[in-house]
């Protein structure tokens, strides 16, 4: 899987196999052992690899899908309620309205947040 990942980032900034490795410290061979799945990049250089594209290390080794490690608290405690199992039900019935139904429902919630506040 980091080949794959790997690969698709350096393709994403435009850079070649010899740029990326310069700028984590390793040569052009070893950045194609990793695209490959030749080669395995030691502890240090997935860390440089993880800071460089800005993407979690869980990320580089398909461990996550979540690709930017930057989330704010509030985007946690959003994820937090989305995969609680007793959300579930509510927001799968939510994904099937149309925009005008949910334009009613936004229209519902923020209703209830200023009476809240």
């Amino acid at each position: 899987m980091i080949g794959e990942r790997l690969k698709k980032l350096r393709k994403e900034k435009k850079l070649t196999q010899e740029e990326l490795g310069k700028k984590v410290n390793v040569t052009k061979v070893s950045i194609s052992g990793y695209e490959t799945g030749n080669r395995s990049p030691d502890s240090e250089t997935l860390q440089k690899l993880a800071d460089f594209f800005n993407v979690s290390i869980d990320y580089l080794l398909g461990r996550s899908d979540l690709k930017n490690i930057d989330l704010l608290d509030e985007d946690i405690r959003m994820l937090n309620v989305l995969h609680d199992s007793k959300n579930k039900h509510f927001f799968k019935e939510i994904s099937l309205y149309e925009e005008e139904k949910l334009n009613r429902l936004l229209k519902v919630w923020n209703a209830i947040k200023d009476d809240l506040n």
